[in-house]
This record gives C-alpha cells, structure tokens and sequence, in this order.
C-alpha cells in the first residue's frame, strides 16, 4: 500500500506541474490577448477622431454570398441590410441551397427577380444548379436556385457566379451596419497584399438596426444568450486582435469575411467535405501563399461590425459549438503539417498551438484534471481550501478579462447600456467563464457521437426574426 501511496504522489506531483504550466501560459496569452486588444480598439478609435485614417474616392468592387438553407424568416431583413451599406460598387448574390420552406419565394417576390439565362464560369465543381433568378435595379441582387450540397457548396456555387475580383461571405442571418463592408474593404486598399479580412461578428438578439445604423442595444433577457454576447466579444476584441499582429489569424468567421477570388479558386475553393469550410479555407490561403512564396496579409478588422443571431436555447448551442468543434478537428487533422513545423514560423508557433492545446485537446485536458482531483480526494492528498481558492481566483481572472473586453467594445464602438445591464454583466461574466464552459466541455467531449452520419449537415437551428 506505501508503494502505491508514493507512485500516487508522483503521478499527482507531475499532474500538478502540467496544469500549473498550462494554465499559466493560457492566463499569459489571455491576459495579451486582452490588453493587446484593448489597446488597438482604443488606438484605432483614436485615430478615426483625429482622422488619421487614409482617405480613398475609389473603391473595390465586391460581390457579397449570402448562402442560404430554409432562412424564410431571416433573410429579407438581412439582404435590406445590404442594401443600406454605404459602398459604391457591389452585388449581392444570394445561394439558395435546395431549401424546402419558402426561401426562394419570398425573394423573388420581395425583389422583383425574374428568371434569367446568366453565363457561369465553373471554375469550382458544384451541385447542380436549377436557374438563376436578377433584378434590374441600381444594386444587382441575383439568387442562384440550386440542388443541397451544404454551405461550402453554396459559396463555391456562388464564387462562380461573382464578376468582381474580391467576395465577402455574409450568413443568411445577419445584418451589416451601414460603414461595414467599406470598414472590411479598406485593408485592401491600403496594402495588395492582402488577400482575405475579417469582421467583427457581435450577436444581434438584442439589438435593433435601422437602415444600417444602430438604434438601440442592450443585454438580452435571455441568460443564455447574455453568456454568448461576452463570449464572443473576449474571442473577437481580444484573440484575433493579438493574432493578426503577426498575421497569425487561422480562422475567418463565415458570418462576415472577404477573399480575393483569384487565389479563392486557385486553392479549390471551399472544402465541401467539412463542416469547418470557414477555418479550413484560411488555413488553406495560409499554406498556399507560403508554399508559393507569395507576400500575403489576413487582416482582421474589428471596425467592420456584423451582427449575427446566437443560439437561444441550450438544444441549438450544442448543435453548434458540436459542429465548430468537428470542424475544428476535421481541419486541424487535414493539415497538421503546421504543427511544430519551422517552415511555418509564428503560425506553427503559435497560432496552430493555441488551437491545438487550448481549443482541440482542452476538454480532454480538462477532463483529465478531474480524474487526477478524485485520485487525490480519494488518497487523501488534496488540500481543499487552496484547492477551493485557486479556482476562484482562476474564475475571477476569466471574469475580470470578459468584462474588460465588453466594456472597451462598448465604449469605442459608442454604445449605451444601462446601469442594471452593467450589474448584469458582471454577475453572467461568473456563469460564463464557469457553467458555460463546463457545458461546453461536455459538448466538445461529445462531439462524435453519430460523427459519421452527421459531419456534413448544415443542422439547422432555430430561427427568429431580425431586429431591423
């Protein structure tokens, strides 16, 4: 029995290094992440009240893909919003992917499109395509009718029907402010070796648009939705911020990014055999660019502002982080050739790591935490009181970093709350960095559970109307 006492202490000696060692380097890069992010929101706004920012009385002309499956209550409101953005030249191409409600529909009624024989240059392989619907007014809106083939099918349907040289993605429940796409735009036009930029996605259950402008924002009544809200804003404010210094960003939200379509289709265009087509198509650019010797930039651009709706319930969260979770996986897998691989530099360093250790194998990490904590409880090796005292002074550094996150985004972007939502705020920044995360550790764990007959379905979610 003293013999197994002592390989115990061992085994709970070498644990508690690990974790001392893990968790210090995620509180490091969170803890950058945060104060790097902050700092550039505050710089830039700066800026944009002394208008230091270049001025261009050109543009770039953008075709923007609406993919769209079953979006009948969502997607007029979010192709009105398109058409308030204050930009010169651009199309909206709406892919409706075999939808079964009334999707098609109603958008050839609201917009007066009339079927059309349209020439489509099939550089990129995609499902069938049934016809093609256009209206003849000032802002071209074409819908391209096609058979089910998933997201990254659509977009890539949608890229051979594009004319401009630049695409951006917008999901079919979204709404752009006003100054969006021209936000989105301005890294290319500063420097032609960007290829491809991100936006920032806010979520817009609580929130009311007119014509492109914000009118009103607050907390939401849902507790659920309120988790996500500063979720999201420690991921987009803080992470992609730090990233993009060192052009390290990996993924592009599919909700709202823009791609130069040249290198788009050189690379394939979007892998239609995941779910993840957003991460894996940036990963992609990434290694093509480096292994062509190409000077490139992926910019993220958190003055470009997407609101999309989040989950309202419990059931659809897990459909959806279970998906990212598999397309994390499935893209991470494909082209693991990054990891630990010189050739890559900081993106082998530390982008493809953090995703890695921090985001694939953090549940399995997590989770082996608690196997050796009830090793200890049972031999009677825990020290409860430090034990209680860490974890709270772990969860309060989570709360103090989502919060400072939300409330530099609520300042530069020159939004209002109110004092209740504050207090709110305060007390749903415990429950996300602990309940939350505890329910989406189990979910990740889960994930691959009927992975071979589900990995490729758009599993969709409930939708609610738009506020705009």
């Amino acid at each position: 029995m003293h013999d197994v006492l002592e390989i115990v202490k061992i085994f709970l000696k070498i644990v508690e290094i690990f974790f001392l060692l893990y968790l210090f380097f995620y509180s490091v890069y969170l803890f950058l992440s945060a104060t790097i992010g902050s700092s550039t929101l505050f710089t830039n706004r700066y800026k944009n009240k002394m208008e230091n920012k270049i001025k261009h009385d050109y543009y770039v002309p953008v075709s923007i893909l609406v993919p769209a499956y079953n979006e009948e209550k969502t997607i007029i409101k979010s192709i009105e919003s398109l058409l308030y953005l204050d930009y010169k030249l651009y199309e909206i191409i709406i892919i409706n992917d075999g939808s079964t409600d009334n999707t098609l529909k109603i958008l050839i009624d609201k917009f007066n499109l009339n079927k059309v024989d349209y020439p489509i240059n099939k550089k990129l392989k995609t499902q069938k395509i049934n016809s093609v619907y256009e209206n003849n007014n000032q802002i071209k809106i074409i819908v391209i009718d096609k058979e089910n083939g998933g997201k990254a099918d659509s977009l890539n349907a949608g890229i051979n029907v594009a004319r401009y040289p630049y695409f951006a993605t917008v999901d079919a429940d979204s709404l752009l402010q006003k100054d969006s796409l021209e936000m989105l735009v301005r890294p290319v036009l500063e420097d032609n070796r960007v290829i491809a930029c991100g936006g920032f996605v806010k979520l817009a259950n609580s929130v009311k648009l007119d014509k492109g402008n914000i009118v009103k924002y607050s907390m939401d009544n849902n507790v659920l939705v309120n988790m996500q809200i500063l979720e999201y804003n420690r991921a987009f404010l803080a992470s992609r911020i730090m990233l993009d210094k060192f052009n390290g960003n990996l993924i592009i939200s599919g909700a709202f990014g823009l791609f130069k379509k040249d290198i788009a289709i050189a690379i394939g265009g979007y892998e239609t055999k995941t779910v993840g087509e957003d991460f894996e198509i940036v990963v992609k650019m990434h290694r093509f660019c480096l292994k062509n010797k190409i000077d490139y930039l992926i910019k993220y651009v958190p003055e470009a502002i997407c609101w999309t709706q989040a989950p309202n319930n419990l059931k659809d969260l897990i459909k959806q982080r279970r998906r990212w979770y598999i397309g994390l996986f499935q893209t991470m897998v494909k082209h693991k050739e990054i990891a630990f691989n010189i050739k890559y530099k900081w993106l082998s360093l530390i982008s493809y790591n953090y995703f890695l250790f921090f985001e694939l194998l953090a549940p399995f990490i997590e989770v082996f935490g608690l196997i050796a904590t009830i090793i200890a409880i049972v031999f009677n090796l825990i020290n409860f009181k430090f034990m209680i005292l860490f974890f709270f002074i772990y969860a309060l550094f989570g709360v103090i970093l989502s919060l400072t996150t939300f409330l530099a985004q609520i300042h530069v972007l020159n939004l209002r709350i109110s004092f209740l939502d504050f207090i709110k705020s305060m007390f749903i920044c415990f429950f996300e960095v602990t309940i939350l995360r505890f329910i989406l550790m189990v979910v990740r764990l889960t994930s691959f559970i009927g992975y071979k007959n589900k990995k490729l379905n758009w599993d969709k979610l409930a939708r609610e109307e738009l506020n705009s």
